[in-house]
């Protein structure tokens, strides 16, 4: 696996968000995959063990003005997006992280208004060079788009990545493994949650 080391490791939670996986979800199959798979509570449980051990957690939020500027709309799930009833804008409580995981004082949240990734456009990759992170731990939704373009964008930016099969989900949930097996795991380290937080309890070696 790749150096996990607090100092240089991020963990970023992926559109994790009221509007994507919360219970008022504009995507009621995706929810109710993230829920009843455990991957909330897993990516809930990575973000505190993360905090514990000192590593920089993240938060990728999309949404959008309530006028649309600045939004894509030259794919169809983009289009589909502003048809939906519940809308991911900003402001909005869609657009807030949803439970059980949490943010902390210290957490950063990272928001954007258009694209597939939240590497695109946005001011993470500044940020996480700025905090000297080299190994990007990435859970969310979805792994039908968000998580690979999230993947892929890492990596050509030179990042080690780690992929937590178990706190990732996509619809229908055989895609999930899909993805992983034929396209993530050939460019990133892909582990499980329960191994990242037995690492990130061990004390650092001195």
């Amino acid at each position: 696996m790749a150096d996990l080391d607090p100092a240089t490791t991020a963990l970023l939670t992926v559109e994790c968000q009221n509007g994507v996986v919360g219970e008022e979800s504009a995507l009621p199959e995706l929810a109710k995959e993230a829920r009843d798979s455990g991957m909330l509570d897993r990516v809930a449980a990575l973000v505190e063990a993360a905090r514990g051990a000192g590593v920089q957690v993240l938060h990728a939020v999309a949404e959008r003005r309530p006028d649309g500027l600045g939004a894509n709309a030259n794919a169809r799930l983009f289009r589909a997006a502003g048809k939906l009833p519940v809308r991911q804008l900003t402001g909005s409580p869609a657009v807030e992280v949803a439970a059980p995981i949490t943010v902390a004082e210290q957490d950063l949240v990272v928001r954007r208004l258009h694209g597939l990734s939240p590497m695109a456009g946005t001011d993470l990759d500044a940020l996480l060079r700025n905090l000297g992170v080299r190994t990007l731990v990435v859970t969310g939704v979805s792994s039908n788009i968000a998580i690979p373009n999230t993947v892929f964008d890492a990596v050509n930016l030179g990042y080690q990545v780690v992929v937590p099969s178990d706190a990732i989900a996509g619809v229908p949930a055989a895609c999930t493994a899909e993805v992983i097996r034929n396209s993530l795991s050939l460019v990133a380290a892909i582990t499980t949650a329960e191994a990242l937080i037995a690492q990130w309890a061990r004390p650092l070696d001195l």
